[in-house]
């Protein structure tokens, strides 16, 4: 088992490693970091004295005074070079570069010049080194004006803003959940590299982006409606689209009932691409799920009796709830990385509809159990 120290580990790109290494702890064990350490000398000694592999992550990429930027992050690979030196490790270090490093700004060169630094004491000390050039990120929970202008979009889509495009080129992208397979594949070989460029997955131009993301807007956030998904990028896109919801007042979602002397009527879901409906009964004071996805869009539609839907994001601790009642038809969708339940609170059998974009695959179930 490998021991795998992230700094930067509650960032957007940390917590993502952090928590998918959770998910294989047969093969991982996560030491915990606390950006506080890089302030101690003892900490974070203690830190690095338990890693096999230390994933450089921390840094700052926007700040009004570029200078400033330029000097927290080289600061922050000395520190993490001194501590090196002090405990004699010979961990394998991680770095996270970027495509910025060539372009004529400080927050590029700081990153080039932390490489260098760490490159310098792996070669001196004999130590393992690998310099990740990684492109430009998205994906769930990313900070809006600060991690990707995708992050930006979707946070003002969904919540009555308007994005503007500064300059509409090109732009190289890899989904977090991509990247950090790529980081945990280099883990596991172990190969050192100083200067390995991770591929993008995609490449889109910015107004491209919107577009889509206009369309997920109009489809999916303002009628419900799981638009047609054709690429793996556009279904990162989409769950990434997801989690930008005011999910608190967002859910559940009232259904449009049509009744009539024969009984009434629903439209449960309208969508683009297919998947697997199911439907259970459920005996009072009973509890399904407690269960999340990393992946899978889900949607749990109460049409008979009373439920508790709770879901909590993996790495909090806040629990949201959602009373939903037969007799006005609703529905809650799972955002991925939600663990989440369902509860009969009435006295009478429960009647869900369940909805899921892909059949369920037990090699590849993309379902992990935890209590919300």
């Amino acid at each position: 088992m490998k021991k795998i120290g992230i700094t930067g580990q509650k960032g957007f790109i940390g917590s993502h490693l952090y928590n998918t290494l959770g998910l294989q702890p047969e093969e991982f064990e996560r030491i915990d970091f606390e950006k506080e350490f890089f302030d101690d000398a003892e900490k974070m000694d203690d830190f690095v004295k338990q890693c096999d592999v230390i994933v450089h992550l921390a840094a700052m990429n926007r700040h009004p005074d570029p200078q400033v930027i330029f000097k927290n992050n080289i600061d922050l690979v000395n520190s993490l070079i001194v501590s090196l030196e002090r405990t004699g490790s010979k961990a394998h270090i991680l770095f996270s570069s970027s495509s910025q490093e060539e372009k004529d700004n400080l927050y590029g060169k700081s990153k080039k010049e932390g490489r260098e630094l760490l490159k310098n004491w792996a070669n001196k000390s004999g130590g393992k080194f690998t310099g990740m050039i990684i492109p430009n990120v998205f994906g769930p929970f990313g900070k809006p004006n600060y991690n990707s202008f995708i992050a930006t979009f979707c946070h003002k889509l969904t919540h009555g803003e308007t994005p503007v495009i500064d300059h509409d080129g090109d732009v190289k992208l890899i989904y977090v959940g991509e990247l950090v397979q790529e980081i945990i594949r280099k883990i596991e070989t172990g190969d050192a590299q100083d200067l390995y460029e991770v591929q993008h997955t995609s490449e889109n131009k910015v107004s491209e982006v919107l577009e889509k993301l206009e369309n997920y807007r109009n489809l999916y956030f303002e009628n419900g409606e799981i638009p047609e998904l054709t690429t793996r990028f556009d279904l990162n896109l989409f769950n990434t689209f997801r989690c930008y919801f005011d999910i608190k007042n967002h859910y559940p979602v009232k259904f449009t009932q049509h009744i009539d002397p024969r009984g009434a009527f629903v439209e449960v879901i309208r969508l683009g691409i297919g998947g697997q409906c199911s439907f259970s009964t459920t005996v009072p004071g009973i509890t399904r799920g407690n269960h999340f996805h990393t992946r899978k869009i889900e949607r749990f539609a109460v049409i008979k009796g009373k439920a508790l839907i709770q879901l909590r994001k993996i790495d909090t601790d806040e629990v949201l709830d959602f009373y939903l009642d037969g007799n006005e038809p609703a529905y809650v969708d799972m955002p991925v990385w939600y663990t989440h339940n369902i509860k009969n609170i009435g006295e009478e059998e429960l009647y869900t509809i369940f909805w899921i974009n892909e059949p369920f695959n037990a090699d590849d179930a993309d379902t992990y159990f935890l209590t919300v």
